[in-house]
């Protein structure tokens, strides 16, 4: 990942950071100021930290995450009622705090909260008995500990805290570290499954916020969904759709679909995970139809958890989108994919699950630092009753903009986070 490097002003305290390196593409990472009349560049990024960063872990925890949504949250596999997930807090021995965010899901990720507090833990008392290391080694101890899809939610919130301490303790925003593209992205926002008046008063109330693309959870009654999709026209008619179906959907009844909405005369900019993750056929077909036909895209969601889908979906031509979400694959892992996906000239797009601005703000950061995604999805911050989270991004209407605070610039009152 050669490529996430990036050239930048950094300050004259780098704590913990070797003051020349090589990278493994040969060239030397000096750290140092520019200024004005004086010219020390600094060519300093993400694979560079994890290569000459020493992770010293003095604590390490994580606890239950638990707020409110200002409305069910209902898509066709599953229905949320609050998020019920886990906050992991990172502290080095040097003082820097890092935060982190384990999204809990049903029917998405493979834990619940409980055994993902467990296993948050397990991994935290890892890193504070273990020596000091890399934090290349460091994140690699939490894949042995953490490996494959079933605990991948657990892995990213605490990849997400350990460099995010990194982070601050080097005084660099992530948005910079992951190679700083841009230092704000613009988001779409959810309409969840829900009758079609509320569906309208939803698209028109994100209308006068600024929202232009609204993203649909359709897939659990075809003929309601159209019904949904009307309403939403009437109200917001020059808005941006993403039909996502969450698997919902037989192919036979997402070609209805798209062959329905071109009857209305709605082309949707992208159709997402329009059925069952193990569906490769279906996927496959409706890819075919949705391209050739009406050149809409379509993009793996659940059925992209790992390299070998992505290879899988490359090779066969299946879907020419990807989401990208940390809670499936983790750090390490969605950096990777983003890697062999580019190369195949598969578009990237973002996502979460059900997270507050702890999980978002990292995302958002990784977003706008690598700037090679078409689409974008971190809103459900948006969609909770309360936040907890002090600091971070600013948010005006679709727009998150990131500033030059250490890290992510997120935080919580720990104490506050009861048990």
């Amino acid at each position: 990942m050669a490529s996430l490097g990036f050239l930048l002003s950094a300050p004259t305290a780098l704590p913990q950071l070797a003051r020349s390196k090589s990278n493994s593409a040969g060239t030397t990472v000096r750290c140092g100021v520019r200024s004005k009349g004086i010219s020390t560049a600094t060519s300093f990024g993400f694979r560079s930290l994890t290569e000459t960063f020493t992770v010293d872990v003095q604590r390490a925890e994580g606890r239950p995450l638990n707020v409110p949504l200002l409305a069910p949250f209902t898509i066709a596999s599953s229905r949320l009622e609050q998020v019920e997930n886990v906050a992991i807090r990172v502290e080095l021995r040097n003082g820097s705090v890092g935060w982190g965010e384990s999204p809990v899901l049903p029917f998405v990720t493979a834990e619940d909260q409980n055994v993902a507090i467990d296993k948050a833990n397990e991994v935290s008392d890892m890193l504070v008995l273990a020596p000091s290391m890399t934090l290349k080694s460091a994140l690699r101890k939490i894949g042995d500990l953490l490996p494959g899809h079933q605990f991948a939610s657990v892995r990213a919130g605490v990849e997400m805290a350990l460099i995010d301490a990194a982070a601050n303790s080097i005084r660099i925003p992530l948005w910079r570290l992951f190679g700083g593209a841009s230092n704000s992205i613009t988001t779409d926002i959810t309409i969840p499954i829900v009758s079609s008046a509320e569906a309208a008063k939803l698209a028109a109330k994100y209308f006068k916020q600024g929202f232009s693309t609204l993203k649909l959870k359709v897939g659990k009654n075809l003929e309601a969904d159209i019904e949904v999709l009307k309403a939403i026209r009437m109200a917001h008619p020059n808005c941006s759709f993403i039909l996502d179906a969450n698997e919902g959907y037989t192919a036979v009844e997402a070609v209805k679909v798209l062959d329905k909405l071109h009857e209305m005369g709605v082309t949707p900019i992208l159709f997402e995970q329009p059925v069952h993750r193990d569906d490769w056929e279906g996927l496959g077909h409706i890819y075919n139809v949705a391209k050739n036909k009406y050149g809409i895209s379509v993009a793996a969601d659940e059925s992209c958890r790992s390299l070998l889908d992505v290879n899988r979906i490359i090779e066969g031509n299946l879907a020419d989108v990807i989401n990208i979400k940390l809670a499936k694959v983790g750090v390490l892992g969605a950096l990777e994919i983003i890697e062999v996906a580019k190369e195949a000239g598969i578009k990237l797009m973002i996502g979460g699950m059900v997270e507050t601005r702890l999980a978002m703000g990292f995302a958002g950061h990784l977003a706008a630092g690598l700037g090679c995604f078409k689409y974008i999805d971190l809103d459900t911050p948006l969609l909770l009753a309360e936040d907890l989270v002090i600091g971070g991004y600013e948010v005006s209407g679709a727009v998150y903009k990131f500033s030059n605070s250490r890290g992510h610039g997120g935080f919580l009152h720990w104490d506050s986070i009861a048990w």
